[in-house]
């Protein structure tokens, strides 16, 4: 819901570079790749069948804001019956106690299930 929220204020441009009929080169967050065509030339009157063509998407600019005082009685009880219940979801367990934490096993001298050849499957 927040990546939606983001998504829709964010304002952007699409820029497209055509030669003639063919789409050359389409940019969102950068400047667009020119064509040879395009490319300065030593005549300056002349005419090239290049266009730019750049398309604005406007984010949402007016964003609803309420607060908590503007609700209604009934979604003010709701709100503070759900937080109520959420917070009372995660209680913690008790401590246990491990009567081996501190036992260190045995050294191993010789690995006896491979002496004898028996292999847990």
């Amino acid at each position: 819901m927040a990546f939606f929220l983001l998504f829709s204020t964010c304002s952007f441009s699409v820029e497209k570079h055509f030669c003639g009929t063919h789409l050359v080169d389409t940019a969102i967050f950068s400047k667009v790749k020119k064509c040879e065509m395009e490319k300065p030339s030593k005549t300056p009157m002349k005419k090239t069948c290049c266009k730019d063509e750049i398309e604005i998407v406007k984010g949402q600019d007016e964003l609803k804001l309420n607060t908590f005082e503007n609700l209604n009685f009934s979604h003010q009880c709701i709100i503070v019956a759900y937080a109520y219940y959420y917070s009372n979801l995660f209680e913690s367990l008790p401590k246990q106690i491990i009567p081996h934490k501190d036992y260190s096993p045995p050294n191993l001298i010789r690995d006896i299930q491979v002496l004898d050849r028996v292999y847990l499957i």
